[in-house]
């Protein structure tokens, strides 16, 4: 069982990696997987064994707060008339799968609903309670997580402006005198010490009260031999306020002088750190920002027929099955077949492609694509969690959730980091010390040791990249559905391709017809396809579609015979037809003559020829080829610019395989290829040492695609390919496998690039902050209030260089 879970107190990679450790230690858990940009958990685990009340002991024996995800739903009952009704919705509600708890009030006819949300699906919950024969009409659905995350924000906006309020007074008091700024007689430090100090204390305690946040949670982890960012924050501005305590006493006694005190470092620190962690809070909030426009997308009502009246209702409280009238200019509210009408539809919002697609009966629609002209009524047929864009939301949050193997280094890294920085402070105090500094000097360098030495900028360098490189990803049609996908994707050397569906439409289409008789060309497409019409062969479909489209009525077939592995046999108005292959004309003793040699010339080009004999003589060839899509020769061209290698796979045979592979670019062909026998051929690329890409359509590519080291599916093939891949390319596009390689090398530049100024922003900063500047050159020393500034600075910088992301604007495959 998976479940997801929200963590609180979490504020650093150290965090990460004491709420995953602990929670491994339940017995029955397999894997944990913990997002501090989400503050998600998600835990696989036996559910015979580990129970979520364990899960969530774990996480608190690290020092942290672990809740199982939920919503809270709100929803109108009509239909319930007394207590044994409600009692009905409340018995069918808890019986639904991902339902907690259930609640009814028959007095205001409202039904409230605990849920887990990946679990929990609404239209099964109104299809349970319609069969206990009561209706349930949406209301109101609390984004529990959304409204946690605005409230951290404005919560951090405000305990800012409250810090800053008392700090400003505090440095003008503590350091104006020093450059000369004028202070009143009775705060003089030379004329009234006390006051000085006095004043400073009673400024600095709001301060520290409004971040009693850092004291709570970093004793707390402390104790629990778990410490974390807090906890560096904590004891640094704990030993400066406490220092300053120790000197205000001593004065009060007349033992020390006012120039000793650190309040104003504890105060600045703490403020700056508000400062940086209000930045940060808004800056990871933009990182979702994709999800959050996907949901934008999803219209709030419908239009639907009932009883044929046009009747609005909430898109929550559609229905399977449910007739829906779209009107020019609407979003369609979910996915359907069309039933009446003609129109265009700009499906960009899916597919990225800005110009429009003609609908007419029996074609499919997409909720959320906009309606450009005609008015359509269509059977809603994926509705609620079934549809496309909650399939495409859900997707892309597992995505954001997951963990990159890169981010694995600094978790193991942080994981030590914080104990190791503990230890360095006691030795910088202890060896300042000794070396006959003040014990003022000591614990001033101490306290800039543990205060910049953050590891938070560690703990975001990764899944920042990663929830911008896939939110990118999904709002160009590719949606890459784990963290570990787009990590690999960017070592990609070949990229193997499936020729049916994937580089070729997968719709056989007429491309020559040859006369070589008294029957012109139309005439002889108008025989053909209508004894083709009494045939269900995919090349039969394709002649008879092309004499459609050219506006020819089919003649009545007089007789027919189909002959398996040669052709078809027919009489039409007193004609006889032989139409198939060459094995069929020699077995009729039907000459081919000059032909012979613009059928090789066909199928050198990769077309098959089928071969026209009427009364026993030569009447011509009608070519059938599965055509090449228009964008399959350039995405093969950009993935050699690239140093890409790229294969083909496909049942054909070797010559009509071949000549595709010369169309499009391809260098390397694996034909006659056996369903079963395509994750072979893949297997033994990657034996030679290759990371291999496959690309793939149907449910033959499903092994292939598990087998190769990233799956791409074609957005329009199979469920059970899309299913089996580890990226969905929605535009059907083959220039998008470029695209999402260019995108993963992005990301994993970006995600090292933070990875590497989060080391190298500690490796450098430690030693100065322990003094190595002034012991080698006698050079400064770090300030701690400068020390807290950096610190909330290196946060902040590794989440501005992840959103730089944002840039990714492919265009026809290529970065701009």
């Amino acid at each position: 069982m998976k479940k997801s879970f929200n963590v609180e107190g979490m504020t650093c990679a150290s965090c990460v990696k004491a709420v995953e450790r602990e929670t491994k230690k339940v017995e029955g858990v397999k894997s944990v997987s913990v997002n501090l940009i989400t503050n998600k958990m998600q835990v696989e685990f036996d559910e015979q064994v580990a129970t979520i009340e364990k899960i969530e002991s774990g996480v608190k024996k690290a020092g942290y707060q672990a809740k199982v995800e939920q919503e809270t739903l709100t929803l109108s009952v009509e239909g319930m008339t007394c207590a044994s009704c409600s009692a009905a919705v409340e018995r069918t509600s808890r019986k639904t799968a991902g339902v907690f708890k259930a609640d009814v009030n028959l007095a205001t006819e409202k039904l409230t609903i605990t849920v887990d949300p990946n679990a929990f699906d609404l239209t099964e919950l109104k299809r349970k309670v319609s069969i206990a024969g009561y209706k349930i009409k949406s209301e109101m659905v609390a984004d529990d997580h959304q409204k946690k995350k605005d409230h951290e924000i404005k919560v951090l906006k405000w305990k800012f402006i409250l810090a800053l309020i008392f700090t400003l007074p505090l440095l003008y008091i503590a350091m104006g005198h020093m450059i000369g700024l004028p202070l009143p007689m009775f705060l003089d430090p030379h004329m009234s010490p006390l006051n000085f100090a006095l004043s400073q204390f009673i400024l600095t305690l709001p301060v520290i009260v409004v971040g009693y946040k850092f004291y709570t949670i970093g004793f707390k982890t402390l104790f629990l031999r778990n410490p974390n960012m807090d906890s560096l924050v904590a004891l640094g501005t704990s030993a400066a306020f406490l220092y300053g305590v120790y000197s205000l006493i001593q004065i009060a006694i007349g033992n020390a002088h006012s120039a000793d005190l650190y309040f104003e470092s504890a105060a600045v620190i703490i403020m700056m750190i508000l400062l940086g962690k209000y930045f940060e809070a808004v800056s990871k909030g933009k990182t979702s920002e994709a999800i959050k426009k996907l949901m934008d997308l999803a219209p709030k009502v419908a239009t639907v027929i009932i009883d044929g009246v046009e009747t609005e209702v909430p898109v929550d409280d559609v229905m399977k099955d449910d007739i829906i009238l779209v009107k020019p200019g609407e979003r369609l509210p979910v996915d359907g077949v069309v039933i009446e009408g003609f129109t265009a539809i700009d499906e960009s919002m899916l597919t990225g492609e800005s110009i429009p697609v003609e609908k007419t009966i029996g074609d499919n629609v997409i909720g959320a694509s906009i309606n450009k002209n005609g008015s359509i009524q269509y059977k809603a047929t994926k509705v609620g969690k079934e549809s496309t864009l909650a399939q495409i939301i859900k997707m892309v949050e597992d995505a954001q959730s997951s963990k990159a193997p890169i981010a694995k280094l600094a978790d193991q890294i942080s994981g030590i980091f914080v104990p190791i920085v503990l230890v360095l402070a006691v030795i910088t105090f202890g060896f300042w010390l000794l070396m006959g500094q003040s014990f003022e000097f000591s614990m001033a360098n101490m306290i800039a040791v543990l205060v910049i030495a953050c590891p938070c900028a560690l703990g975001l360098a990764t899944p920042t990249a990663i929830m911008v490189g896939t939110g990118k990803g999904a709002q160009n049609g590719i949606l890459i559905k784990s963290g570990e996908a787009l990590e690999k994707a960017h070592k990609i050397n070949v990229v193997v391709l499936d020729k049916t569906g994937t580089i070729t439409k997968g719709e056989p289409q007429v491309t020559d017809i040859i006369s070589a008789s008294k029957f012109n060309e139309d005439q002889l497409l108008q025989l053909v396809a209508s004894a083709e019409n009494r045939s269900e062969h995919p090349l039969g479909e394709a002649i008879i579609a092309h004499a459609k489209q050219k506006g020819f009525g089919l003649k009545a077939v007089e007789s027919f015979e189909s002959i398996p592995g040669r052709g078809i046999k027919a009489t039409i108005e007193g004609k006889q037809l032989w139409i198939g292959n060459l094995k069929m004309m020699d077995e009729q003793k039907i000459k081919i003559g000059q032909l012979a040699k613009v059928a090789d010339e066909l199928s050198l080009a990769g077309k098959t020829a089928m071969y026209i004999g009427i009364d026993g003589i030569l009447a011509g060839i009608i070519a059938v080829a599965d055509t090449i899509k228009e964008t399959s020769i350039q995405a093969v061209s950009l993935l050699h610019q690239q140093g890409i290698k790229v294969y083909m796979l496909t049942g054909d045979n070797e010559k009509t395989a071949k000549a595709i592979a010369k169309q499009v670019g391809i260098d390397y062909v694996f034909s006659e290829v056996l369903p079963e026998e395509k994750s072979i051929h893949v297997k033994d690329l990657q034996l030679e040492g290759h990371k291999v890409a496959m690309v793939g359509d149907g449910i033959n590519d499903a092994i292939a695609l598990a087998q190769s080291d990233v799956g791409m599916a074609i957005g329009s093939g199979t469920d059970v390919a899309m299913e089996s891949a580890d990226i969905v390319l929605m535009k059907s596009d083959l220039r998008d496998v470029s695209t999402a390689i260019l995108l993963s090398k992005k990301t994993i530049k970006n995600i090292k690039e933070n990875l590497f100024w989060a080391f190298f922003y500690n490796l450098l900063g430690i030693p100065v902050a322990m003094g190595i500047l002034f012991l080698l050159f006698d050079g400064p020393l770090l300030d701690p209030m400068l020390a807290g500034a950096a610190m909330s600075f290196s946060s902040v910088s590794v989440v501005l260089n992840a959103l730089r992301l944002k840039r990714f604007k492919p265009k026809k495959g290529v970065l701009q």
